[in-house]
């Protein structure tokens, strides 16, 4: 004899963690692990905007520079373009030091730019490592370089004017915050989207576990049921003695099946509730139908109202499983406000093993704050329970 059986802790489910953050991790080093669907197409229109930032920094050396430094700046801002093109396409793949090395190397071209142009208003060329450095540093690093940068400026222009300009100083700031905020939004963004499609897949497979799970219920039982009728009403009609009888147990197996089918539907669209009176109703019928004696409580109104509904799948499972493998000759059924109990009198039954039906009980009854129990009594039989925990 077999049963559908699960431990005491046992049955699966679906779980998912979802850690709330206030945002993004203000000292994790970009990775770019996003969606490459809008990637692409920012960095290929990326590409000529950095030729132009390049030509543009070039023109502003050959213009700005004085006669002596021209050819200097000029080469000096095709190296800050370039510089700047290399940190958008190969920066992200580089390991944290050659990241550093990378933007000190960058910093410093353009500081040289704006010291040999010897013009303050040149020390904007810095926001294009600001803006690399949001590429490639953790977001509380490019605000901390942002105000140093600032700073720089206020004391270059101090040096090569005799006057601080905190026009450019502000305007760095605000560069290096702004792009800070704008980029931590945008990897909010896509951690958002990445967790809605995570909920969305949980969602589909816990809808597909819940069918799965109710069908089982429900043509276990009802399948079991038919069968033990029709296959009573054959014997009667073979031998001749009852044939009411058996017109009688063939109209309760077409009942039972049309019930079924509503059940089906019910099943797929959601909206199939399970009524532990009905249950009991049924588990009579059913006992009585494959010659199994029962002694079943009159009613259900002691039965908790929170614990009817798993109570009754509980009772569903168990008188089938009574019928289909017990080989018993009577059933008992007890119940208390919090507890069910259902215990059969068949011969030595093996350890549970997981199996469908009660791993679904056990899912039904965690849900519903109760626990179910399931094994083999020491003197034969088998013995299906489900008590509520005690918060």
């Amino acid at each position: 004899m077999t049963h559908d059986g699960v431990s005491v802790a046992g049955g699966w489910g679906l779980r998912t963690l979802i850690a709330m953050q206030d945002g993004p991790d203000a000292t994790a080093w970009p990775t770019y692990a996003g969606s490459p669907r809008w990637r692409r197409p920012i960095r290929r229109a990326l590409g000529p905007v950095v030729a132009l930032i390049g030509l543009a920094t070039a023109a502003a050396g050959a213009r700005y520079g004085h006669a002596p430094h021209r050819a200097l700046m000029t080469a000096d801002g095709v190296l800050v373009g370039a510089g700047f093109l290399a940190a958008v396409y190969a920066g992200p793949r580089l390991r944290p030091p050659a990241r550093i090395a990378a933007l000190t190397g960058l910093y410093l071209a353009g500081s040289a730019f704006a010291v040999l142009a010897g013009d303050p208003r040149a020390l904007a060329v810095l926001a294009y490592p600001i803006i690399a450095s949001v590429m490639l540093l953790p977001p509380l690093w490019t605000r901390v370089i942002g105000t140093v940068a600032a700073v720089v400026e206020v004391a270059l222009s101090w040096w090569v004017r005799g006057a601080p300009r905190w026009d450019v100083a502000l305007l760095l700031m605000f560069v290096a915050y702004v792009l800070t905020g704008i980029n931590q939004l945008s990897r909010t963004v896509a951690e958002l989207r990445a967790a809605r499609d995570e909920i969305a897949t949980l969602s589909v497979a816990a809808e597909r576990a819940r069918v799965a799970r109710d069908l089982h219920d429900v043509l276990g039982h009802s399948l079991t049921t038919i069968t033990v009728k029709t296959s009573l009403a054959r014997r009667v009609l073979e031998s001749g003695a009852d044939r009411a009888r058996a017109v009688a147990e063939i109209h309760d197996a077409e009942r039972l099946s049309r019930e079924t089918l509503d059940e089906i539907r019910a099943t797929v669209s959601g909206y199939r509730r399970a009524s532990l009176t009905a249950e009991l109703a049924g588990a009579r019928s059913a006992l009585r139908g494959a010659g199994i004696g029962a002694r079943l409580p009159r009613s259900a109104d002691d039965v908790r109202v929170d614990l009817r509904e798993p109570f009754a799948h509980v009772l569903r499972e168990g008188v089938t499983n009574v019928i289909r493998h017990s080989g018993a000759t009577t059933c008992e059924v007890r119940m208390t406000p919090t507890s069910i109990e259902i215990r059969d009198d068949g011969p030595p039954a093996a350890p549970v093993q997981p199996g469908t039906g009660l791993t679904g009980l056990a899912e039904r009854l965690a849900a519903a704050g109760a626990r179910i129990e399931a094994g083999p009594l020491p003197d034969g039989g088998f013995r299906l329970a489900a008590l509520a925990v005690e918060p």
